[in-house]
């Protein structure tokens, strides 16, 4: 589930460097914003329910959006939007505080939505500011050319108040419901894990003590993957996303150590763990979906669902979604295997699941912005496979 950060906007033709000078320095950061604009002038601001019991929270930040609208798009297949936003409520003699900050958008079709084009401000003053974002085209140093491009696509300005900066997020984006779906699923996991144990007469307290122990080190290796994937330094590890194929490798090296450690039957933990654990992932994967990570490619197919990646709203695949229908697919068939009895040879049901998740993940990449490498997800496609065929052999021969 990484999390992609934005590349540092390009200076422009006609345009002074960007210039950032809030009264307590900070990054400057993209992400999302509010609703649709009221009118064609009216930049969008975050709106959404305010709680005063965060909103003066430090740091402060400000997210404002601007749409497009590709009904009738003449303009160029890819533009920058320049949010400029200076202090409104600023002392007498205070000095002047303002940011200026490029968002770019690519791939612009017609015909294919709104598109919401979000910049996320952090370490400013609190209070009210006046943001104006304007469109800039990209790639033409003629500046008669891009004047004619974007004469359609006038300014939208609005005096936006600021808030916890956690809590500034725009369409599309809801922040909490990646960690409240992921919660649920993980305990819904461990409860399936437990009635699964008991059915075979085996003391769930001991496993379920390991699973829980086992989902904290899957987190911490689920940021440690993303940073080696992204290789980013140990110190951006809060600041990271997290890998599934990390929380996977940590979970399950911790279940086998721990449960050879305690004297347990390692194979039957693991394919009573099988079914909860494809449960959770169901609901851990929509909340991707509704907090902006994992994110699919745009498209203009009728398959496309309109969702952000944070920073860009617009059409896209909603492979989260089709990851989690996986998910719930594999889910119900463990269960089937698992409720029909268990199988002679321990551990089957949960390495037969994982191939078979292992393999829609590979087919499902090619829809993500993320995707890897055509060599990569052949090798990954065909060791699949190969373990996959061993495993129901063996479910069939034993």
């Amino acid at each position: 589930m990484t999390k992609k950060r934005r590349r540092p906007a390009p200076k422009r033709p006609g345009h002074s460097p960007a210039r950032h000078t809030p009264a307590r320095p900070g990054p400057r950061r993209p992400s999302a914003a509010a609703q649709p604009a009221p009118t064609a002038h009216s930049l969008t601001k975050e709106t959404g329910r305010s709680t005063k019991l965060f909103d003066p929270l430090e740091p402060q930040g400000l997210v404002a959006t601007y749409w497009l609208d590709t009904a009738a798009w003449e303009g160029p297949n890819d533009l920058s939007v320049r949010f400029f936003g200076n202090r409104a409520d600023g002392g007498v003699g205070a000095p002047p505080e303002r940011f200026e900050v490029y968002e770019d958008v690519d791939s612009i079709k017609p015909g294919t939505g709104r598109i919401a084009v979000t910049s996320r401000i952090s370490g400013i003053t609190g209070g009210v500011w006046n943001v104006t974002a304007t469109p800039v085209p990209r790639n033409d140093s003629d500046p008669r050319r891009r004047a004619a491009a974007l004469s359609g696509c006038l300014p939208q300005r609005a005096s936006v108040h600021t808030r916890f900066h956690a809590l500034a997020q725009g369409p599309g984006v809801h922040a909490w419901s990646w960690p409240v779906l992921l919660g649920l699923g993980a305990v819904l996991a461990i409860l399936v894990q437990a009635l699964f144990l008991t059915r075979q007469g085996i003391d769930p307290a001991v496993p379920v003590w390991l699973t829980v122990l086992a989902n904290a080190v899957g987190g911490v290796c689920a940021r440690l993957w993303s940073l080696a994937l992204n290789r980013q330094p140990l110190s951006g590890f809060f600041k990271t996303g997290a890998c599934i194929q990390g929380f996977l490798a940590g979970a399950l090296a911790t279940i086998i150590v721990g449960s050879l450690v305690v004297g347990l039957p390692t194979g039957r933990i693991l394919d009573a763990t099988a079914v909860g654990l494809f449960f959770g992932m169901t609901l851990g994967r929509t909340g991707c979906f509704f907090s902006g990570c994992c994110y699919g490619r745009p498209t203009a197919s009728r398959w496309g669902l309109w969702s952000s990646d944070r920073r860009v709203g617009r059409l896209r695949y909603p492979v989260q979604l089709y990851e989690a229908f996986l998910s719930l697919l594999i889910g119900l068939g463990t269960l089937a295997v698992t409720l029909a009895g268990p199988p002679s040879i321990p551990g089957l049901v949960f390495v037969g699941s994982i191939m078979v998740y292992t393999l829609g993940r590979q087919l499902l990449f090619p829809l993500r912005v993320e995707s890897r490498t055509r060599r990569g997800r052949t090798l990954t496609i065909v060791v699949c496979t190969l373990i996959l065929g061993a495993d129901i052999m063996l479910a069939v021969l034993s």
